[in-house]
């Protein structure tokens, strides 16, 4: 049986906007000299909030820990569609909001709890004949997407403020929220683009028992060892 050490488990992070998910684990390997350091669950650049670390033994469990149902809180603007379905795209179109009420969001969002067949945006990082989607889109190039089965378990707005709305979501793996935010401003004839996201939670991991990415590189050897959550228990946290 290999020995596990102290580093051998997850760190939860708080990931802040701008940065990819990649440059996180970059990040934290190259300042702590860590030989293994992966990722469960991407989040786009814009979006804040939960990513799991898996450092050194425990990155073999990073697929079974990426399969956890997540939650997210959002900022949708409606009347303004963009290529991406959020505010890092470029605007492609405007139109004018109507009289809406929190009722009629929630209506709207309503349509779209259940299994729902996804059709990943082109700018995404989505693979299709081994090239990521978005390289495709910055060609000029848009080509048929096989959608994708996810599941929401709720999609509710919590406040109007027109013309943003401010939602939370629980879905599982793989939903593109932005999406989502799409598709419902399509439904309500204005249009809509994801303004904001933050990943609030994943399977049983919380945001509140993540440190930001600044106090993360913050910690001295002894403290980074403090803040990870062992592989004896993440086996049991899955």
């Amino acid at each position: 049986m290999q020995e596990l050490n102290a580093l051998d488990g997850a760190l939860l992070v708080d990931k802040p906007s701008e940065w990819t998910s990649h440059d996180v684990v970059a990040k934290v390997r190259g300042h702590f000299r860590l030989p293994k350091v992966g990722h469960c669950g991407t989040l786009d650049p814009m979006a804040t909030g939960l990513l799991i670390l898996v450092l050194g033994k425990a990155t073999r469990y990073s697929e079974r820990l990426m399969a956890s149902d997540k939650v997210y809180e959002g900022t949708m603007r409606l009347g303004e569609v963009t290529d991406s379905y959020d505010a890092d795209g470029e605007l492609v179109e405007t139109r004018l909001v109507p009289p809406l009420y929190l009722e009629d969001l929630n209506e709207a969002a309503s349509a779209f709890v259940g299994d729902l067949q996804q059709i990943p945006p082109m700018v995404s990082a989505k693979k299709v004949g081994g090239v990521p989607l978005y390289r495709l889109a910055r060609q000029g190039r848009e080509i048929p997407r096989e959608p994708r089965l996810v599941h929401v378990y709720t999609f509710r707005f919590e406040d109007y403020e027109d013309p943003f709305g401010y939602f939370r979501v629980s879905c599982t793996k793989g939903t593109y929220v932005r999406s989502l935010a799409h598709d419902l401003g399509q439904r309500l004839g204005c249009g809509a683009h994801l303004a904001a996201l933050r990943r609030t939670a994943s399977g049983r991991f919380d945001v509140a028992d993540a440190l930001p990415l600044q106090e993360v590189l913050a910690l001295d050897r002894k403290g980074l060892e403090a803040r990870v959550i062992p592989l004896i228990r993440l086996k049991g946290m899955e």
